[in-house]
């Protein structure tokens, strides 16, 4: 099938990401959040985003203008059903993103796809609670979604072949790459990545090393161009903390265990970037490690 409509939920920082790049590839976009301050900022965001690219000359304001008209805004989710792709970006707690497919069902147009950005919850799972398992798989971004260039693509059980084919299209569209993972928890990137964060974590709670030497180990180390600790801040340590949990729950291996202190940093509220602190405090003109 071909894919013109998109609609995105969720306007936060994957959810205004995933509307820049389709928006830009030429796909009209229908961004839906339950808050309109959440949906103005998202387009602030875009607006600056698109021209930072206009800047570096990656594209014209011919180009920037027109992204910027394809994409509209809305608060009923209702909107979102004669869309022919919908990419769910909400928050990473099943419970959520399960209660949003249950909503937007009933407003389907019987050929649409769905598909989550979830970065570790079961795609098989999340599908059985629509009416078209079928139709629904994983689309997992990058963030940020705009630069970064691997897409996965995640068949749940009941993935048919239509399905996959018409998300690759989309996937090639945006000149991207598609990486298809299978449906275990965290899939590919995640799987990996996050017991890597977590045990720099314990690196860190056992006393190994700081903050810094941590990072700084990694980076020159290996060649990372972030360290571990700055890497999880800008995920967010509420996110890391529920990947590791889907990953010890689902797996059920002491390995996948999440550090106690990153427990503690996300019951303190420090969840990295977005909050001002986290493994380093944002509030001074440099961040400065806070342990």
């Amino acid at each position: 099938m071909e894919i013109q409509r998109i609609g995105v939920i969720g306007a936060g920082q994957m959810g205004n990401g995933i509307a820049h790049v389709m928006a830009l590839a030429g796909y009209d976009v229908s961004l839906n959040d339950v808050s309109d301050e959440a949906l103005a900022k998202s387009l602030k965001i875009i607006d600056k985003n698109l021209e930072r690219q206009v800047a570096r000359e990656k594209i014209s304001e011919d180009d920037k203008a027109t992204a910027m008209g394809r994409i509209t805004t809305t608060r009923a989710l209702e909107e979102l059903g004669q869309t022919d792709l919908v990419i769910e970006a909400a928050t990473e707690r099943e419970t959520i993103k399960s209660a949003i497919f249950e909503d937007l069902v009933p407003h389907l147009a019987p050929h649409t796809i769905l598909t989550s950005n979830t970065s570790s919850i079961s795609i098989t799972r999340l599908a059985s609670r629509t009416d078209r398992p079928e139709k629904f798989m994983g689309f997992h971004f990058m963030n940020p979604v705009p630069v970064m260039q691997l897409v996965e693509l995640i068949r749940g059980i009941a993935t048919d072949e239509p399905t996959f084919t018409a998300c690759k299209g989309v996937v090639d569209t945006l000149g991207k790459t598609a990486a298809t993972a299978e449906d275990f928890p965290a899939f590919i990137v995640n799987r990996i990545l996050m017991p890597m964060i977590n045990e720099a974590v314990y690196t860190l709670y056992e006393g190994v090393g700081n903050v810094t030497s941590i990072d700084m180990a990694m980076k020159l180390g290996t060649n990372h161009p972030m360290g571990p600790l700055e890497l999880a801040d800008f995920i967010g340590l509420d996110t890391c903390l529920a990947i590791m949990n889907v990953l010890h729950d689902g797996l059920a291996d002491t390995k996948y265990r999440p550090c106690p202190l990153l427990t503690k940093y996300v019951e303190a509220g420090w969840l990295g970037r977005k909050t001002q602190r986290g493994f380093y405090d944002y509030r001074g003109e440099s961040p400065v490690p806070t342990r």
